[in-house]
């Protein structure tokens, strides 16, 4: 079939198979580019392995550090006439590249909330690995249902305490206009998002690889979080979703406690805004990312995923003179957007942008390009205009 993007606000509805294996193929290059990882993970569990944050983890893992990787995800897979989930397209390509080098790479696609994936997960580490040394957890999903209660919950984005009001952007329209968002209406709603995006599910997870003894001696563990501006804060880390984050950051005493006789250790990695379908979603971040890129990329210091997590993994996970944290114990690969030179020309570029001039005040041309990169579509070197095979199908792939 033909395949073309369709989107409906955030989410684009199709994915491109060719374009996605693009997409993986130049983020493998990249990883190869910097060099191998000294000391690096050897065997390598990624919980939320197929877009973004989680699939750059694992190239960064396999073609920096020669890693044998198992993916979990929740995907879907092509039909005749219907593209498969961007993810899954992503996923494919990954496996095909990776096994073509050499390299260990299968992956379990299901509810990674559930208990039934996790077993399923546990019983491929003993099958295939024995025992694994880097547990990355980069799960993100608006809904989950609780594996021992049943209860299903959903997250809200929303402000606490007050109304939130600023400027946001249509990144496909580039119109520039006012919104805004309602705070929380009860505790509930804090209480069910913190239930789905906090640090609950990280805890079991790796409570249920500890009690299965596939995690080796000296394993290291990391979950991902963001923090971003003053002026995200309202609708982002002081909102709904910042208290689930603030839960992510709190579970790592008690993941600690758990690895302490295996002289593991566990972090949150506090990583940039970037165009992810997640970050998409939320109202005012597109626009800042989009004056963000503008800044970063004139002074030579902008990053994609496969920039941060390869250097995550290479500089601050694996670097030979320890793992540097901030006051707080986190991992803060987020440095270089936090810097006060890069927010304080962010700031004044928000003051000033409108739908008039904001393909000269920002990078919004970039945001665009990013976010169809995501979903395979807008590669060099890819006719869209030819046929093209959606039904990829990979064996290791369960």
């Amino acid at each position: 079939m033909i395949i073309k993007p369709r989107t409906r606000g955030f989410i684009c509805l199709t994915a491109h198979p060719e374009g996605a294996a693009q997409n993986i193929k130049n983020q493998i290059e990249y990883v190869k580019s910097k060099g191998k990882i000294e000391n690096g993970p050897k065997k390598v569990l990624v919980i939320g392995a197929s877009t973004g944050f989680g699939i750059a983890s694992r190239i960064s893992a396999a073609f920096g550090s020669d890693a044998a990787t198992i993916g979990v995800f929740f995907e879907k897979e092509a039909s005749e006439g219907k593209t498969g989930t961007a993810g899954w397209y992503n996923s494919a390509a990954f496996e095909k590249e990776a096994h073509a080098a050499g390299l260990y790479a299968k992956s379990i696609n299901g509810d990674a909330f559930s208990d039934e994936i996790k077993k399923q997960t546990i019983e491929l580490i003993k099958q295939d690995l024995g025992q694994i040394d880097l547990v990355v957890y980069s799960l993100a999903s608006p809904r989950r249902t609780h594996p021992k209660t049943g209860v299903a919950y959903a997250s809200v984005l929303k402000p606490i305490g007050a109304p939130f009001s600023n400027k946001t952007v249509d990144f496909h329209t580039g119109v520039v206009s006012d919104i805004t968002i309602n705070p929380i209406e009860s505790q509930e709603d804090i209480d069910n998002t913190i239930a789905v995006m906090g640090g609950e599910d990280w805890k079991f997870w790796m409570e249920d690889l500890k009690a299965a003894g596939v995690l080796a001696e000296g394993v290291k563990a990391v979950a991902y979080s963001y923090i971003g501006p003053e002026l995200t804060f309202p609708i982002y880390r002081n909102g709904t979703i910042g208290q689930a984050k603030n839960d992510l950051e709190a579970t790592v005493s008690t993941i600690n406690d758990l690895l302490a006789d295996l002289n593991g250790i566990s972090y949150v990695s506090v990583n940039k805004a970037l165009v992810t379908q997640s970050s998409s979603a939320i109202p005012v971040v597109p626009l800042y990312i989009s004056l963000l890129y503008k800044v970063m990329k004139a002074k030579g210091i902008h990053e994609g995923c496969i920039e941060q997590m390869q250097r995550l993994f290479a500089d601050r996970l694996y670097n030979k003179d320890g793992v540097s944290l901030d006051e707080n114990g986190r991992i803060r690969v987020d440095d270089l957007e936090m810097r006060a030179d890069v927010q304080a020309e962010v700031a004044e570029l928000w003051e000033k942008a409108t739908t008039e001039n904001l393909e000269e005040l920002s990078d919004i041309v970039g945001y665009r390009e990013d976010f169809f990169n995501l979903f395979g579509f807008n590669f060099e070197g890819i006719d869209y205009e030819a046929d093209t095979n959606e039904m990829i199908m990979v064996e290791s792939i369960k």
